[in-house]
C-alpha cells in the first residue's frame, strides 16, 4: 500500500489551522465533508453535528473508525472593569503552557479580535509572585488587542459572555519529519484516516467490511460518540500517550489495552498487536492512566460493540504537542491491515 505523505501532511496542516473547540465545529465539519465528497463517499450528519462517512466493503459487517475534530479551547466568562477578559475552560488544556499564548476572540456576530492569555501577575518588574503564581483560569486573563479601558469599551466591540476564544495552534512541520502543534489530538488522525481512504482509492482496493468513519465533535468534553449507528466493531483513532511508565515513542503506533474508562476488547486489542507484529509495524502496547476516548463514550452510551483504541504516539498532550510522521504512517499501515482482514 502506498501512502501519499504530502497529502497527509498538507491536509493535517490545513485542518489544524481551522479553529474548532468543542461546540464550534461547523467550519471544520464542512471541510471534512468536502474532502469525503472528493472521494465519492456518502456522508450524513447527526443532530449534534457528528459526521458519518460510509465506505462500502465486501461484507455487511460494519466497522467504525472514530476520530474527533473538536479541540480544547476557552470561552469568555466575564469582562473585568479594566477591559480584560475572564474565561472558562473547554476541555482540559495544560494551563501552564498557555501563559503568553496568542488567541482570537470570536463574537456571536462573527467579529474577530486578537489577544493574549496572561497571568494576572504578568511582569517580573512589578509582581513579586510573577514566576510562582499558579497558571489557571482563576489566575489568568485575556488581554485583547484593542483600545479598551473599561468593561463598557469591550462591550461596544460586541464581545460578550459565551464568545469563543481560539488558541493559536502554532503548527510547524520540520524537515526531519516532526509535526508539532496544538491539537494534534485529534486532528492528526483526521489526516490519518483520509490518508487511508486515499491509499485505498489510489490502489482501487475495497475494504473487507463496510467502514463508517465517525467524525465526532464533542470528544474533548466526554460525549462525542455516545450515540452511534449500529456497528460490530469500533476503533477510536486518537493520540497515543508518551511518558512515565509507558513504552510508546513519537515514532510508534500505540495500542491501548486499558485507560481510565476500563479495558478495551481483549480480542480486538490482541488482533492489533498481532497485525503490527506480523507486518513489522513499529508499535507499543500501553495503559493510559488518565484518558477516555470516543469508544469510552460509546460504551457509556449503551452501544453493543467491540471497541479498541490506537493512534500515533504524541508527546506533551494537551500542551505543545509533537509527533513524528513515522508514527502517523505506522498508524495508517496498521489500520490498512485491519480493514483489509476478512
Amino acid at each position: 500500500m502506498h501512502i501519499d505523505k504530502s497529502y497527509v501532511l498538507n491536509l493535517a496542516e490545513e485542518i489544524l489551522s481551522i479553529p474548532s473547540p468543542s461546540g464550534y465545529t461547523k467550519e471544520i465539519s464542512e471541510r471534512i465533508i468536502k474532502e469525503a465528497t472528493s472521494f465519492g463517499l456518502h456522508h450524513e450528519r447527526t443532530k449534534k453535528g457528528n459526521v458519518l462517512i460510509t465506505m462500502p466493503g465486501k461484507s455487511d459487517k460494519r466497522i467504525g473508525l472514530s476520530v474527533h475534530v473538536d479541540t480544547l479551547g476557552a470561552m469568555v466568562r466575564s469582562i473585568n472593569a479594566d477591559g480584560s477578559l475572564r474565561f472558562t475552560t473547554i476541555g482540559g488544556p495544560l494551563w501552564a503552557t498557555m501563559d503568553g499564548e496568542y488567541c482570537t476572540v470570536c463574537t456571536r456576530e462573527g467579529k474577530h479580535y486578537t489577544g493574549t492569555f496572561l497571568s494576572t501577575s504578568p511582569a517580573v518588574h512589578v509582581f513579586k509572585d510573577a514566576a510562582k503564581k499558579e497558571r489557571s483560569p482563576e489566575n489568568m486573563v485575556v488581554r485583547i488587542d484593542e483600545t479598551v479601558k473599561s468593561k463598557e469599551d469591550v462591550e461596544q466591540l460586541g464581545i460578550g459572555v459565551g464568545d469563543y476564544l481560539f488558541f493559536d495552534p502554532k503548527t510547524t512541520i520540520t524537515p526531519s519529519g516532526f509535526i508539532k502543534s496544538r491539537f494534534l489530538d485529534d486532528k492528526i488522525n483526521v489526516a490519518s484516516i483520509f490518508g487511508l481512504i486515499k491509499a485505498l482509492k489510489d490502489a482501487d482496493e475495497q475494504p473487507a467490511h463496510t467502514l463508517i468513519f465517525i467524525i465526532s465533535t464533542y470528544e474533548e468534553v466526554g460525549h462525542g460518540a455516545a450515540y452511534i449507528p449500529d456497528l460490530d466493531e469500533m476503533v477510536a483513532v486518537d493520540m497515543g500517550c508518551i511518558g512515565d511508565d509507558l513504552s510508546c515513542t513519537e515514532y510508534d503506533v500505540s495500542i491501548c489495552a486499558k485507560d481510565s474508562s476500563g479495558p478495551y476488547d481483549y480480542e480486538l486489542t490482541s488482533l492489533f498487536k498481532t497485525l503490527a507484529t506480523q507486518n513489522n509495524i513499529n508499535h507499543a502496547v500501553d495503559i493510559y492512566p488518565y484518558y477516555g476516548s470516543d469508544v469510552s463514550a460509546a460504551m457509556r452510551g449503551g452501544n453493543d460493540l467491540k471497541g479498541a483504541l490506537i493512534g500515533p504516539g504524541v508527546h506533551a498532550s494537551h500542551g505543545m504537542e509533537r509527533t513524528h510522521y513515522d508514527a502517523v504512517q505506522s498508524t495508517i499501515d496498521l489500520l490498512y491491515h485491519y480493514v483489509m482482514k476478512p
